[in-house]
């Protein structure tokens, strides 16, 4: 999912769109970039962070509710299983196993109700943005997916959002 020469067409202009869109919202790309590389140097991961935000020169990111290792770990077996595909569409509800199954409905329903809120520190830079975690959830067609741009910016390499960036559509 993250190697952004193996995405497709669609993927790749929704997350150029999404992206350029997110930058302009921030003040630019450079802060949208240094926000990503903010993301990536906190350790542990930046989402289970206690304080639900993530702070860079320019901007910060939040969210509304704590998320806790054990869901995160459930995200990175998913991306991890998923590592090759080209189009990020896959029914992550789609599992072999009843009890991973299991986990990843109790890991959707538990980060469900979670929004990210992008804001740059002057508010004249922009006025930010919003993502969720999930791009589409129906319990009742068994059925959900995560949305790119959540993956691109919390899981990605800076250089993944260079090219997505860079990308003519």
């Amino acid at each position: 999912m993250c190697n952004f020469n193996k995405l497709d067409e669609e993927t790749k202009a929704f997350l150029h769109t999404f992206l350029t869109k997110a930058a302009q919202a921030l003040g630019g790309a450079n802060f949208l970039l240094a926000l990503i590389e903010a993301l990536r140097a906190t350790k542990p991961h930046a989402l289970t962070s206690s304080k639900c935000e993530v702070k860079s020169p320019n901007a910060t990111l939040s969210w509304n509710k704590i998320i806790f290792n054990d869901k995160l770990m459930v995200i990175e077996e998913i991306l991890l299983a998923h590592k090759t595909q080209e189009r990020v569409s896959f029914n992550i509800l789609d599992q072999q196993s009843p009890k991973k199954k299991k986990r990843v409905l109790n890991m959707i329903k538990t980060l469900s109700p979670i929004k990210f809120n992008a804001t740059p520190k002057d508010t004249k830079e922009g006025e930010g943005f919003e993502f969720e975690i999930f791009e589409k959830v129906d319990f009742e067609n068994n059925y959900a997916k995560l949305n790119p741009a959540f993956i691109a910016l919390c899981f990605c390499s800076v250089e993944f959002t260079k090219k997505a960036l860079k990308h003519e559509v």
